[in-house]
């Protein structure tokens, strides 16, 4: 756990930056409880739990990049601890050392690892549920065990219900562990409940799934990643030293990454939202199996080579830390998300001039401004109607074509904040065709700047229309 934190204390700030999805956090959590209820019944309510979380550490401790990313830390460390005890328990004490470990190396789990974002929280939640998996597995378990269970899969599943998958896997953990009826029958108690919670989550979400338009169909190339996961944990899933009345680490941590990894890929058949991060909790599985085959390597090398057995391990990190450190590098850097909400910040305050208007395109870019309201003081935003906080959106309201398309005319000089290429895309929706209309015929361009996939385009009015 200590290792894991203080590596996911390394570089947090990330040079100073933050993407577009951790600026949907960061304007939702200053938002007052009502706001963001308001905000909910619109958008992101599958994250809400989390929204109304990082409120309360925003309120606490006020609003800052440490506050954003340090939950994530914490609930990453939570989670290797928690890989530690299940390794240890199924296969020895080297075995959940070195899965314990392991986990905060995976790349998928150091981009998410400094994430303001819920998807390490997610992690911690089913890590949780899968060491309660265990201990009932493993000893007499009374009433409060199942109840714990229930409880940390209900959370967990309000953080994000696509980790309701993690039971498919548990119940393939119980059935390869020929867990008796009763525990089945009291697992399938709990696991109900605990879906009874979250399924009104469920049925909500589904009348926002439009936000997920933007995630491309299923591809082949989509399946390379979870076919070398799986052939690694596949790898991984050694026997070892199994104990009488216990499950095997194949037997928890196999269907722990696979499951969650083939639920995805089946629900992407039906409506594509395959993204590695909805199913962050399956590198549970992959860190298990690989703490289990180094456990395998030391103890076959203990009783031959006693003193140089207990070198393996450290020697295997350092060997991982140093083949994956151009991976941390580039995880802690801006250039390792879509864009930067703070880059071109201070490129606005120098193009800026008193009175000039500002549009943002889309209208989703406006997260620089809410983040950093202080860099367009000054300018007018002649396209609002409504800000984020009170329309209950990420992206506020905007007016009419026909009197956007007036207010931009009585402009002679206007600031376009816009993604930069190749992330931006092609003007969707009548108000953004007006904005790229008007600007293309009546304006022209004087300064552009592009920083980190964010760009400031500032435009004057022409003396002829083009």
């Amino acid at each position: 756990m200590l290792w894991t934190f203080v590596f996911g204390l390394w570089g947090l700030s990330r040079q100073d930056s933050m993407w577009r999805d951790e600026a949907a956090t960061w304007q939702v959590a200053q938002r007052s409880t009502a706001e963001i209820w308001r905000t909910l019944a619109n958008v992101d309510v599958v994250h809400g739990l989390y929204y109304l979380l990082m409120h309360v550490l925003f309120t606490c401790f006020g609003p800052g990049v440490t506050t954003l990313r340090l939950p994530s830390v914490l609930a990453t460390a939570i989670a290797a601890a928690c890989v530690a005890v299940i390794g240890r328990r199924v296969a020895g004490t080297w075995a959940g050392l070195a899965g314990g470990m392991v986990f905060g190396l995976l790349p998928a789990v150091q981009f998410h690892l400094q994430e303001g974002r819920p998807y390490a929280l997610v992690a911690a939640g089913a890590a949780l549920s899968t060491l309660l998996l265990t201990t009932v597995l493993q000893r007499p378990a009374r009433t409060r065990h199942w109840a714990a269970y229930g409880t940390a899969v209900l959370l967990t599943g309000l953080l994000n219900w696509l980790s309701l998958m993690v039971l498919a896997a548990h119940l393939a953990t119980l059935l390869w562990a020929r867990a008796g009826r009763a525990v089945l029958a009291r697992w399938a108690v709990a696991a109900g409940c605990a879906t009874a919670g979250v399924l009104p989550l469920v049925v909500f979400s589904r009348s926002q799934s439009a936000q997920m338009a933007w995630i491309p169909p299923l591809s082949w190339h989509m399946l390379i990643g979870p076919a070398v996961l799986l052939a690694i944990g596949g790898t991984g899933a050694l026997p070892g030293r199994a104990r009488t009345g216990r499950p095997s680490a194949a037997a928890v941590g196999l269907p722990l990454l696979a499951v969650p990894q083939l639920g995805l890929i089946a629900l992407s058949l039906i409506q594509p939202v395959f993204l590695d991060r909805y199913v962050l909790y399956s590198m549970l599985g992959l860190a298990l199996l690989i703490g289990t085959a180094v456990g395998s390597a030391i103890q076959a090398a203990e009783p031959r080579f006693p003193k140089a057995s207990r070198w393996i391990l450290p020697v295997t990190l350092a060997v991982a830390v140093t083949a994956l450190l151009p991976q941390s590098l580039a995880k802690r850097s801006p250039a390792s998300r879509v864009d930067d909400v703070l880059a071109i910040a201070s490129d606005v305050r120098r193009l800026k001039r008193p009175g000039n208007a500002v549009l943002f395109l889309p209208s989703l870019r406006r997260d620089t401004k809410s983040v950093t309201p202080d860099a367009f003081a000054g300018l007018r935003d002649i396209a609002l109607t409504e800000s984020p906080e009170k329309s209950g959106t990420l992206r506020a309201a905007e007016t009419e074509p026909d009197h956007l398309r007036a207010a931009l005319l009585a402009e002679q000089r206007v600031l376009l904040v816009t993604d930069a290429p190749p992330v931006a895309r092609p003007a969707r929706g009548a108000r953004d065709r007006v904005k790229t209309a008007v600007l293309h015929r009546y304006f022209r361009p004087v300064a552009d700047k592009q920083t980190r996939g964010r760009r400031v385009i500032v435009y004057e009015r022409r003396s002829t229309p083009r």
